[in-house]
């Protein structure tokens, strides 16, 4: 079984991308929506949130856990690979390396969350592939927006704190909830291109699990779990999941 867990339904685009190469496979998704966000959390508080979910995940039976929140893996990771050495730990990262491959030339434009931003790993990741052409943006509380679903509230967000980045041609998604809104980013920011890291999550999830000989072909099934117990925050992730 594989565990793929976010603080909210943000990291729907990540296992939407894992299921493409990894289709019959059990998965629980745990959508920890009573925490959100966790960029705004200590490194102590965070640890101990991320390392309750994965004990449960591990209880349940996964082998393999997918950290589908930037802020969660640039914190998180390095210490859940050495306290439970067993496991596979796949994280996510924000996909900057992305722009040096792509277009290294283009004016390009981060969006993450502060703890994202600010974390180590990022800022060793930025340093290395920085194009000297980039802005770092903090999106405080773009992420609950995002999981609170209110339209007109994100529209004014997004005017009031991007519009001034007008003009940029990349933008790297920081953070699993922001590709969710994509047409309202092009609508403030113009016709840009996006890079973020889910599809580069699912083809690593695809080659550690070959490489561990843990990849079984199985019964397709999918558990959503959210903490807040919210069936509306239930319903829109199946819709965004395309999942009947």
């Amino acid at each position: 079984m594989i565990g793929v867990f976010d603080s909210g339904i943000g990291g729907v685009t990540v296992l939407k991308e894992i299921l493409k190469v990894l289709p019959q496979q059990r998965y629980i998704y745990y959508s920890d929506s009573i925490h959100n966000p966790y960029g705004d959390k200590t490194d102590k508080e965070l640890y101990r949130i991320v390392k309750s979910i994965v004990e449960y995940l591990i209880d349940r039976g996964c082998v393999a856990v997918v950290i589908a929140c930037n802020t969660a893996s640039a914190k998180c990771v390095k210490r859940l690979r050495e306290e439970y050495k067993t496991i596979l730990f796949i994280a996510i990262e924000p996909a900057y390396k992305m722009v040096h491959d792509y277009n290294f030339e283009g004016k390009t434009l981060v969006l993450a969350t502060k703890g994202t931003i600010e974390s180590e790993k990022f800022l060793a990741l930025y340093h290395k592939y920085d194009n000297h052409k980039t802005i770092l943006h903090s999106c405080v509380g773009l992420a609950e927006l995002i999981e609170k679903n209110d339209g007109k509230e994100l529209d004014v967000y997004l005017k009031n704190t991007l519009g001034k980045y007008k003009g940029v041609e990349n933008v790297v998604l920081g953070c699993t909830h922001y590709p969710l809104i994509k047409d309202k980013l092009k609508k403030v920011l113009g016709d840009v291109q996006f890079f973020d890291g889910s599809v580069g999550v699912a083809k690593e999830l695809k080659r550690q699990l070959e490489s561990h000989k843990l990849l079984k072909k199985e019964d397709f099934s999918l558990e959503f779990i959210d903490t807040s117990q919210d069936k509306k925050k239930e319903q829109r992730f199946y819709t965004l999941l395309d999942q009947e």
